[in-house]
């Protein structure tokens, strides 16, 4: 009979212990308040870059803007599985979520750093006019990289937070089985010897 209390008691103790450790990192995860509108400035960040991406191309070259177009179409891809479940962004898919903005801004600053040396080299040769279209391009790229870096930062603080709760979840669940085995080790578990 004591042994049977025992394991009940173990049992109670343990499904406690892993209804605490969930509940409580449970407030760091980032949830679909914050994650929604995140995706939602990406579609709007998006909406703004694939344009940019065709001047780009016109001003610049095709070679300029291969690697660009891959990006933007991973976000997009991104953005779509996110805006399905908001909370997959927990998880793998939040990393490359995350390093694919930061790609995104640094080639929008590039874009913006080669605009604006050819538009010095388009001055020095007297073409104002090209020198000024290559200007608004570097412009537009600036700007672009910016949005992007700004929420790019928005979602490695998410992410950071995720990565901490789930090391807290990690740390807690391994504090539990330590408590449960020690708890264990209390109960004398060798077999009951018969009565002579």
């Amino acid at each position: 009979m004591s042994l049977l209390r025992s394991a009940s008691t173990f049992v109670l103790t343990a499904v406690g212990l892993a209804v605490v450790a969930q509940a409580q990192p449970g407030k760091l995860i980032p949830g679909e308040a914050e994650i929604t509108p995140m995706i939602a400035r990406v579609e709007q960040a998006i909406q703004q870059y694939k344009p940019l991406l065709n001047q780009e191309e016109i001003q610049l070259g095709a070679d300029a803007v291969a690697n660009d177009r891959k990006i933007e179409a991973s976000l997009e891809v991104a953005v779509e599985n996110l805006k399905s479940d908001p909370l997959e962004f927990n998880g793998p898919l939040g990393f490359a979520f995350f390093q694919g903005l930061e790609d995104a801004s640094r080639n929008a600053a590039l874009c913006a750093s080669s605009a604006f040396m050819q538009a010095e080299s388009q001055i020095k040769k007297g073409n104002t006019t090209r020198a000024s279209s290559l200007h608004h391009l570097a412009e537009r790229c600036l700007d672009v990289s910016a949005l992007l870096h700004t929420i790019s930062e928005n979602a490695g603080y998410l992410y950071i937070r995720y990565a901490d709760s789930e090391k807290q979840i990690a740390i807690q669940n391994a504090k539990m089985l330590e408590e449960c085995t020690d708890m264990l080790k209390k109960y004398d578990t060798s077999p009951i010897k018969p009565l002579q």
